[in-house]
């Protein structure tokens, strides 16, 4: 090879690596969903701020969706990505039992979803197994710690359930999931990650879902009822 071939070679070999990492390294965007879900996240953690130890993953809880959808989405701040699973409400925010979410409570006793903030905190062996505490980082779950407000799993809120009733069933306020998804959420989001949970109706495509108008419920009174002793009849 002379020096003009040789230099000719050299200057394709060139051109070449140089547009190979666009090539390489081309990715298609984030779609709505995801791009809507990555904000929200961002929004929670800076808000967050030191309250947290982890910043990677967070868990985001819409609960503006049916409880027959995978509405609690994994969001990793560095890959960019979402998936999502099954999660439960709480009876107390939804009396009819009909999968969607009436109202938020932080009243003890109320059996309520709460809205807002949490951060994850240890594992423990509770009433359904190995269990994950939460604590409420907004003035609108405070009460989470002392309402035993955590992470565990459930059958009631399996994919199974939600095919023969139509709707998964109700907790007293914890975030549940399903057996089969349930060790998967506790590794990827205990150790003082976040969790956040509300009304957003994010659908499939990124659109804003409507719901039906829910009725208000008197948390007040529905806890003052469960607080009352119960009376021996003869």
């Amino acid at each position: 090879m002379n020096r003009r071939q040789l230099l000719t070679a050299s200057l394709a070999t060139g051109a070449a690596l140089a547009a190979a990492p666009a090539r390489v390294f081309a990715q298609a965007a984030p779609d709505l969903r995801t791009r809507r879900l990555l904000d929200v996240a961002r929004r929670e953690v800076e808000r967050a701020g030191s309250a947290l130890w982890r910043r990677d993953l967070v868990g985001i809880a819409d609960f503006g969706l049916h409880s027959s959808l995978p509405r609690f989405h994994f969001v990793n701040l560095e890959s960019g990505s979402v998936d999502s699973a099954l999660v439960t409400h709480g009876s107390g925010s939804d009396p009819e039992h009909d999968g969607w979410l009436n109202e938020y409570s932080n009243v003890p006793d109320s059996w309520a979803t709460s809205r807002g903030a949490y951060i994850s905190w240890e594992w423990y062996e509770g009433r359904y197994g190995t269990s994950v505490r939460l604590g409420g980082l907004d003035e609108d779950n405070s009460n989470a710690f002392p309402r035993a407000i955590v992470m565990h799993a459930a059958e009631y809120a399996s994919a199974a359930h939600v095919e023969r009733w139509g709707r998964l069933g109700r907790s007293n306020g914890c975030f549940a999931f399903g057996p089969e998804v349930f060790q998967s959420a506790m590794y990827r989001l205990s150790g003082g990650r976040l969790l956040f949970a509300d009304t957003l109706g994010i659908g499939e495509n990124g659109e804003d879902v409507a719901r039906p108008r829910q009725q208000s419920v008197d948390f007040e009174a529905v806890a003052a009822g469960r607080r009352q002793p119960v009376t021996e009849t003869t």
